[in-house]
């Protein structure tokens, strides 16, 4: 079920009035509701797959409640091993099996020998990396001791499946999210309010924002030598704010729906394109995964408190492994890799935590030099954007090719009303995630001052907006693919 859907739109006040209004009086009850629901909302795509997600709840109680009877070491890695296994197996054989299939077949192909296996031709099954990362993250602190385990399995399930961030995140932590379902929830209205403010910023900028940079950068993407350079820098730039628009309104309507609940979900995105460096940039972009692999890979490598050689072989394996969770493409370790390089620099030299506060903090226009950086920043992410959005390696090359050629200094060869009104739109996004940049989300306190008529047209605006720019089919997520 896609948030953008009449579906959903039908889904949530039926869920929430039954909710608060039925199952209010038992906890138990609610959670056993919530995992219902979850799972209403899961197999609406394809009730298939929901035995993956009955398969890991199941394995990583068992396990919990394993490691809690546990004493000898040995059994205790015998029960990580166990819940690494079946959840990192569904994982890469659903993920990765037919890339690896292909792979192998080039390889040999390229020795001068034809193979031609049969591949499954696997459907991968959506959100499977978000909720496989947000239940080991359970077995993983049980192990090391920072995580009681829990003994209710409808609490448990009901974390897994949490339906607002089920399929693309944020990746919550067991220690955050699951004592939430062990303890009674009051409706707060206030809290609700704010859920609704930011369900509606994040629709605004699915439909409004990304949906519309969409359009005109399918065009760049599709033919790169059809043309002009300067077409193609703004297919990169309108990718960029695609993307980001897409993924973090899908993470500012789960996090949204999660207060109507009575849950506080973890920030996932904190306005990256105000970065002064990269390494901001990843503090700023999908901080759920960024903070995952921090936690329980960079730091268990050694981190950067070891040699520079470890320390580099530690960044590269971070980025690279995050590259390749996002999907079974080259492409996508390529992209890990050319951040581990903009990266690198910065953690060797020791100016990797420069720029922690927001950039220019309580002032209204950055100085010069935060432009330039914020620019500069921007622009680097941009061009590692291409292999992120690229078919493959040699699609990548030769649309850069073509953006670099004499004709990126011509007019732009692209829809000219439809380029207008997204530069419009654009503009209109970039002044309200500026204004609102010290807040979680851009529209949390925006207005708030102001007479009651003005907040209200202002939401009206955004509604009509989102309605006007609403397409007739609905437009999925990008991160549903990973």
């Amino acid at each position: 079920m896609l948030f953008n859907s009449t579906d959903f739109l039908i889904f949530l006040p039926v869920v929430f009035i039954i909710y608060w209004f039925i199952f209010n009086k038992s906890l138990n009850i609610q959670n056993l509701f919530v995992a219902a629901a979850s799972y209403l909302f899961y197999g609406w795509w394809d009730w298939r797959f929901l035995s993956l997600i009955g398969i890991s709840t199941i394995i990583d109680y068992s396990v919990g409640r394993g490691l809690a009877k546990a004493h000898s070491q040995k059994t205790r890695k015998g029960l990580l091993l166990t819940s690494l296994g079946v959840n990192l197996g569904l994982l890469g054989f659903f993920k990765y099996f037919n890339f690896f299939v292909d792979s192998f077949i080039s390889a040999f192909s390229f020795l001068g020998f034809q193979l031609s296996p049969t591949s499954l031709n696997l459907i991968l099954p959506v959100g499977i990396s978000f909720y496989t990362f947000q239940t080991l993250s359970y077995t993983i602190d049980v192990y090391k001791g920072k995580l009681q385990p829990t003994n209710n399995l409808v609490a448990f399930a009901a974390f897994v499946s949490f339906f607002p961030q089920l399929v693309a995140g944020p990746i919550e932590r067991a220690s955050n999210l699951l004592p939430q379902f062990q303890k009674k929830r009051h409706f707060n209205y206030l809290e609700s309010v704010n859920g609704l403010k930011q369900i509606l910023w994040g629709m605004f900028k699915k439909i409004v924002i990304a949906d519309r940079c969409a359009e005109i950068a399918s065009l760049a993407f599709r033919n790169p030598s059809e043309h002009s350079g300067s077409a193609l820098i703004i297919g990169v730039v309108l990718f960029s704010f695609q993307i980001y628009g897409d993924f973090s309104g899908y993470s500012d309507i789960a996090i949204g729906t999660a207060r109507l609940f009575g849950f506080r979900l973890m920030k996932n995105f904190a306005y990256p394109y105000f970065s002064r460096d990269i390494a901001e940039f990843w503090r700023r972009w999908h901080i759920s995964l960024t903070t995952w692999f921090r936690d329980y890979l960079y730091i268990p490598l050694g981190g950067s408190r070891v040699g520079t050689r470890k320390k580099i072989r530690n960044i590269f394996i971070v980025f690279l492994t995050s590259g390749f969770w996002h999907g079974a493409n080259w492409t996508f370790l390529v992209w890990g890799a050319i951040h581990a390089l903009f990266y690198l620099p910065l953690q060797i030299f020791d100016k990797h935590r420069e720029n922690i506060q927001v950039v220019a903090k309580g002032k209204i226009i950055p100085s010069l030099k935060e432009a330039f950086n914020m620019l500069s920043t921007f622009a680097l992410a941009a061009f590692a954007w291409i292999f992120f959005r690229a078919e493959n390696i040699g699609h990548a090359f030769s649309y850069i090719e073509n953006m670099l050629s004499r004709s990126i200094f011509s007019r732009p060869d692209l829809p000219n009303r439809q380029l207008l009104i997204t530069a419009i739109l654009l503009l209109f996004f970039l002044v309200l995630e500026w204004l609102g940049r010290e807040n979680d989300y851009a529209i949390e306190k925006l207005g708030v001052k102001e007479p009651q008529i003005v907040r209200w047209g202002f939401y009206a605006l955004l509604i009509f907006l989102i309605g006007m720019f609403m397409q007739s089919e609905e437009t999925p997520f990008i991160y549903f693919q990973f």
